[in-house]
This record gives structure tokens, C-alpha cells and sequence, in this order.
């Protein structure tokens, strides 16, 4: 049966492909209010291939963008599946760089060009053709299968939390299957285990009630912005460790067969110093780059302001500056926790003459996934079959919030975390792509998963 699965993908690729790029049409941008419609009628786009597969299907409407489901669960004996993702994308900025616009799909080179097309919409998507290929050739889905589609996953689900509150006792499942990332590399497929978590702060520091002339102020006043990059500076060592205190107390040390398995992936320094256009890259001493950029707790700023920004010069105190900062976290820290040091840090050393003040923006728990688990047995055992080698077991240095939301709210263990795109995708940037090929493996790993899971006993 399943030589007959892997058939009728091949068979329907074609019409996978013009059914994607109808998907990748509509500009499901949430970030903006003119596209509200767009966003209800991709909404409902879905709920009509749900529907076509007799799923029992919903459109939930919340405080920002709908929310699809859809459940068809007539087994009492066999494991539900939860199967995750979004239709929204990111906006299409900067326009001027796309080759080709980017709500008019294009393929070149094997390649299909869009917004959403390795995000989300085209991983999406194979597990909706996946379900469809199985019903057309067994005649029914072989086990249980919810489907769970938000519209808010750019612009941070805002609403996701509240409806897994809602609707928790309907959206149990044994497993949740999520295809939101990449694998290792174009000719290496994985499955992700790990995810770094996320602590991001907003810094301001205040000086003087006014800006001030620098010649008649200086070296009265304490200026916002040195205070500033002086605070910042104590944060981090020449060595790349973070400097406040209590910061890796909770931190999960790397297994040696972790390091081990690490150090067997194949990362070309030199090559990935090439890419990134730097003749050196930086980290926490002790580790590779590969553990310090997927499996090491990181503190960045990622922007910094205050003072006159314009051309020429202006010779300012400004009364505030500010910057916003990021740390990646790793299991077992705790995103809240995080917040918390670093405010403290940064307010006990504020200097004299400012006010320091600090906001917490976002945040989000890391997630280590158990790799015994049988689940995580079928998913190797199926895209091997897909892709036509086994996987590699990665994890991953972004953070996926919905993972540690619903693994805290819904309490699901089993996190099947299969990306099927390409690292060099381009997701939120210009000519972002999935490749035809991974469209078509990345279906037929998804339809022999169903297969896979429906053999494992409830509760194994």
C-alpha cells in the first residue's frame, strides 16, 4: 500500500503544484489591516479542502484573525493526530528586491517563488495533500486527525494561548505534528528535537528633561547614550559568556553523545564565514559554532537608539536613549525568569544621573523533545521513505513559540517538529521558495507518517 502512496504523489504532483500556488495567491499578510479579507478568505480556502476531505471543519473567529479547525476522529482504539500550522505570512517588504511579485507565484529552476511558500503555506499544505492522497488510495484516513490552523503566528499569536484554553479538551491528542522549519540541509532531511527559547527586552534609559547642547552641558550631565552602551557592556565578557548573575544556573549541559553527534554534522566554518561576509565568527569559548548557534544560551541587542540620527552633525545630550535585547534560552531556563535577572541587573547598575527602565516585549520557553519516543520512531521510519534517506536529529537555535504553548497548555509530549523546506529558503525575505522537490517528499513523508502512527497502540 504504501509503494501505491508514494505513486499517487507522483501522480498528482502537478496538481499539488497548481493547488499551492492558488494558496500562495492571496496576500494572508497579518500584519496589516488592509488585509483583513484576504485573511478571512484564506481562512475559508482551507476550510474547503478540509471539507473536501469530510473533516468536520470550523472557522473560529477571534480578537485579531480566524482560526481554522477541523476533526475527523472515528476511531476509539487508535492515536489522534494533531496536525499544526499557519496560513499567515510575513509582508512582502522589501518589494524592489523580488524578482517576480510576490503573490504571483513563479517556478524557476524547480524552485516555486512567493510569500509563504516555505512559510507556511507550502509545509502546510503537504500535509493537507498527504491526508488526501491516503483517503484516495486506502479509501479512508487511518487514524485520528485534528487539524489546527491560526492566522497570527507572524505577528506572535497573540490569540493562540486563549484559544488553546478555550477549545483544550477538543484538541487532545497523543501526538502533534508540526512542518515549520527546514532540514539540515538541501540533501540531509531532519527531525528537530530542540528549540531555543526567547527572553526580549526593551531598555530605556533618561537623563535630562530636555536634549541639551553639548557645549554648555557636557561634563554636567550625564549623557543617556554613554550610560547606555556602559550598562550594555557589562552584560557580556570578551570570552562570550553572559555576565549576570544567576543566568546559566538553570542551564540543561549538552550530553556527550549530543556534542558527539554535533561534531559529526558537517559545518564548514570557513565556508560559513564565507556566506555570512566576516573573516571570523564569535561564541561562547569552549564550544563549536554549531552547539553555540542551536544549543547555547545567547544575549544580543538587536537595536540601539538616541540622540540625532539625521546627516551632518548636531552637537546633542540627548534626554533618553534606548535599545532592544534579546536572549536565546535553552532548556531548562525560563523565559519569565530571564526577564526578571536581567531587569534587576540592569537596574541595580544603573548609573547615577539616569533612570533606567525595562520592559519585557516577548518571550517564550525553550522545548527538548524526548527522542525514544515511538512517535519520533515512525516520523524517522517515514521520512527515510519520503526523502529517500534517514533523518538527522538537530536542534534548532530559533524558537517556535506555539511549541512550548502547546506543549504547557494542551500537555502533548510527542512534538513531531519535520521541516521540509531548505535552509536557504529565504523565509521573510525576498524571493523566498520551496522547492518542488520537497514539496513532493515533504507529501510523501507526511502520508506514510499516518500510516506509521495508526499502527502505534493509544497510550504507547
Amino acid at each position: 500500500m504504501e509503494d501505491k502512496i508514494l505513486a499517487m504523489v507522483d501522480a498528482t504532483l502537478d496538481e499539488s503544484i497548481a493547488e499551492l500556488c492558488e494558496f500562495l495567491r492571496i496576500p494572508s499578510v497579518s500584519a496589516r489591516s488592509q488585509h483583513r479579507e484576504d485573511m478571512i478568505r484564506t481562512a475559508r480556502w482551507l476550510k474547503e479542502k478540509l471539507d473536501q476531505l469530510g473533516m468536520e471543519t470550523y472557522i473560529y473567529h477571534t480578537p485579531g484573525h480566524p482560526v481554522v479547525f477541523a476533526s475527523l476522529c472515528p476511531y476509539s482504539e487508535r492515536p489522534t493526530l494533531l496536525i499544526y500550522g499557519h496560513y499567515d505570512v510575513q509582508p512582502e517588504d522589501p518589494l524592489g528586491e523580488w524578482e517576480t511579485p510576490p503573490f504571483e507565484p513563479s517556478i524557476r529552476n524547480g524552485l516555486i517563488y512567493a510569500r509563504g511558500a516555505t512559510d507556511d503555506k507550502g509545509q502546510l499544505f503537504t500535509w493537507i495533500k498527504a491526508l488526501e492522497v491516503v483517503k484516495n488510495v486506502t479509501g479512508s484516513i487511518p487514524l485520528n486527525v485534528k487539524v489546527l490552523i491560526e492566522g497570527e503566528e507572524e505577528i506572535g499569536s497573540p490569540n493562540l494561548h486563549a484559544f488553546l484554553l478555550e477549545h483544550k479538551e477538543r484538541l487532545f491528542a497523543n501526538a502533534v505534528a508540526i512542518s515549520d522549519g527546514s532540514k539540515y540541509s538541501r540533501d540531509i532531511p531532519a527531525i528537530t528535537y530542540g528549540l531555543r527559547g526567547l527572553s526580549y527586552l526593551e531598555i530605556e534609559v533618561t537623563g535630562p528633561r530636555i536634549d541639551l547642547h553639548s557645549g554648555s552641558y557636557g561634563g554636567v550631565v550625564r549623557n543617556p547614550i554613554n550610560a547606555l552602551v556602559q550598562l550594555l557592556a557589562k552584560l557580556t565578557d570578551d570570552k562570550g559568556r553572559i555576565t549576570i548573575p544567576g543566568f546559566y544556573d538553570d542551564v540543561l549541559p549538552l550530553e556527550p553523545w549530543e556534542r558527539e553527534e554535533m561534531a559529526r554534522l558537517a559545518l564548514n566554518e570557513s565556508e560559513l564565514r564565507a556566506y555570512l561576509g566576516v573573516d571570523a565568527l564569535f561564541g561562547e569559548e569552549g564550544y563549536s559554532a554549531l552547539e553555540r548557534k542551536t544549543a547555547r544560551p545567547t544575549f544580543d541587542i538587536n537595536g540601539i537608539w538616541g540622540g540625532y540620527q539625521g546627516e551632518g552633525a548636531k552637537t546633542v545630550i540627548p534626554s533618553k536613549a534606548g535599545a532592544k535585547l534579546s536572549m536565546r534560552l535553552v532548556p531548562n531556563q525560563s523565559a519569565k525568569r530571564i526577564d526578571a535577572l536581567v531587569s534587576d541587573f540592569l537596574t541595580k547598575n544603573a548609573p547615577s544621573g539616569v533612570k533606567v527602565s525595562v520592559k519585557p516585549l516577548h518571550g517564550t520557553d525553550p522545548v527538548i523533545v524526548p527522542r525514544n519516543l515511538p512517535e519520533i520512531e515512525a516520523a524517522q521510519k517515514a521520512i527515510h521513505k519520503g526523502f529517500g534517506r534517514s533523518p538527522v536529529f538537530i536542534r534548532e537555535g530559533g524558537s517556535i513559540p506555539v511549541v512550548s504553548t502547546i506543549k504547557e497548555v494542551l500537555g502533548i509530549n510527542s512534538i513531531l517538529l519535520l521541516g521540509w523546506g531548505d535552509p536557504d529558503d529565504g523565509p521573510h525575505g525576498p524571493n523566498e521558495h520551496f522547492a518542488i522537490e520537497n514539496l513532493r517528499n515533504g507529501t510523501k513523508s507526511a502520508a506514510i507518517l499516518l500510516e506509521e502512527l495508526a499502527q502505534l497502540q493509544v497510550g504507547q
